[in-house]
């Protein structure tokens, strides 16, 4: 499980001052049980700051997972970061959040020239898709080593019906990309009450988690809420998970 804790910063950016700080979290976190942490470096450094991720890369025990759109200032960092892992993502200056996954197929020669660029620094690199098969051909051709699956449809999903084939989606998808030698991640949106499903999939390795896991914070503490997510998902793994042809 990576624990995503841009949000930390988003608190600390909105009145400028420094703390809550996204370092202290993220010890929190590691504490509590999370295997690795997700920082997304946006653009316009609306919660994380380039200073967080060089805290980060310096301070922690467990992997840094960085997250950044395949821009010449953003790969320009990464590669002087040099973090472990590097996840290219779709980034637009209005949206709230990533709203959908990278367009691999219309973006090859840039997001090639960036995996290459990132995995010559040194990083795993991992692409923030749609559970498509067009895109995870894409990541292959491009030089992923990782592909994580957008799960925000499946987690806005108010219809039983439609929570239960994006699941199918995910399982078959997750089956392919593993086929093609790719590690298979997902994340977005995803809470305690709706991860179960998408945990379930043994293909999927990691989980990227951060909103809901913040939002609990606030309630009940960063530990006790990394806590309760890392149970709900290795419960999951306990369970039969039936395996869909693709």
């Amino acid at each position: 499980m990576g624990v995503n804790i841009d949000h930390v910063a988003t608190v600390r950016q909105q009145r400028g001052t420094l703390y809550p700080s996204p370092l202290a979290a993220a010890f929190v976190a590691q504490s509590a049980g999370a295997d690795g942490i997700t920082a997304h470096l946006r653009e316009d450094r609306r919660h994380i700051q380039e200073r967080d991720v060089q805290e980060l890369r310096q301070a922690l025990g467990i992997p840094l997972n960085l997250e950044l759109a395949p821009e010449p200032e953003m790969l320009r960092i990464a590669e002087a970061v040099a973090a472990p892992a590097c996840c290219l993502v779709p980034e637009k200056r209005e949206e709230l959040t990533t709203e959908g996954g990278l367009d691999v197929v219309g973006g090859m020669a840039r997001i090639r020239e960036a995996c290459e660029r990132l995995r010559a620094a040194g990083s795993r690199v991992s692409l923030f898709i749609e559970a498509d098969p067009a895109q995870i051909d894409a990541a292959v051709a491009a030089g992923a080593q990782v592909v994580e699956f957008h799960t925000g449809g499946y987690a806005d999903a108010q219809d039983a019906g439609d929570q239960a084939n994006a699941v199918s989606r995910f399982q078959k998808m997750a089956e392919y990309a593993a086929s093609a030698g790719l590690e298979v991640h997902a994340g977005h949106g995803l809470t305690v009450e709706n991860v179960v499903p998408i945990a379930r999939i043994p293909q999927i390795q990691e989980l990227n988690i951060g909103h809901s896991i913040i939002s609990d914070a606030v309630i009940m503490g960063m530990a006790a809420a990394v806590a309760r997510m890392k149970a709900v998902m290795m419960r999951a793994r306990t369970m039969p998970a039936t395996r869909s042809a693709i």
